[in-house]
């Protein structure tokens, strides 16, 4: 069953969301306040977030940028502003739903979004290369390689951009969600790490910086 979980700090509109999904057989996890939202994200198996934006602690926007499209939201607020809704969607929610809202554009969107997060986490390829994503290794040739949590969000996200280069903002911003220490210098551990553990199994090496700005893998 899928897990979504529902940040939402009015209790009326929470039980109501709740019921719905459960109704569904969904399973439910409850965040009343954006900070408790943040912690369940790095400590929990999410499949999807319904997120309201005017929460206590970290607001919702907040969230969304953290958060980073690493895992699909629906956003549903109050605001109602073409203004509003598109500055969210542009900062990296995938869909946004305005209150009052309907029990049955909540599923279908729900459905949608959870399509397309279950196409987009298949395996990647590249090369030699093969990051597993049922449980989170990397595979090279036929050999597995062992990846902290923080190494795999890495490695896929250079994986998703083969031919670019993707900047150390872009991957501090990943590396966020998994832990506190996020800086370059931790940044380039990470990397020399990855690259360790490359270099156990092939002389290849995949792994290339770009002075100044960021990563790419090597074409």
């Amino acid at each position: 069953m899928k897990k979504i979980l529902v940040v939402e700090d009015d209790n009326t509109i929470h039980k109501i969301i709740e019921d719905i999904l459960k109704k569904e057989h969904y399973i439910v996890i409850s965040a009343y306040s954006g900070t408790e939202a943040i912690s369940i994200i790095e400590n929990d198996n999410i499949d999807l977030i319904l997120l309201d934006l005017m929460l206590p602690g970290i607001n919702g926007e907040d969230i969304v940028k953290k958060v980073n499209k690493t895992l699909p939201i629906i956003v549903i607020s109050a605001k109602t502003s073409s203004v509003d809704k598109a500055k969210v969607l542009l900062e990296g929610a995938n869909d946004y739903i305005t209150k009052p809202f309907e029990k049955i554009e909540l599923l279908a969107r729900i459905q949608v979004q959870l399509r397309i997060s279950s196409n987009k986490n298949k395996n990647l390829k590249y090369k030699e290369i093969e990051l597993l994503e049922d449980n989170k290794t990397m595979k090279i040739q036929t050999n597995k390689i062992i990846l902290t949590r923080t190494e795999y969000t890495i490695m896929k996200e250079l994986l998703l951009n083969p031919s670019k280069v993707v900047t150390k903002t872009r991957l501090l911003d990943l590396m966020s969600i998994d832990s506190e220490n996020c800086d370059e210098s931790s940044l380039k551990v990470h990397i020399s790490n990855i690259r360790k553990k490359i270099r156990k199994i092939t002389q290849v090496e995949y792994l290339e910086a770009v002075w100044g700005i960021g990563f790419k893998i090597k074409e």
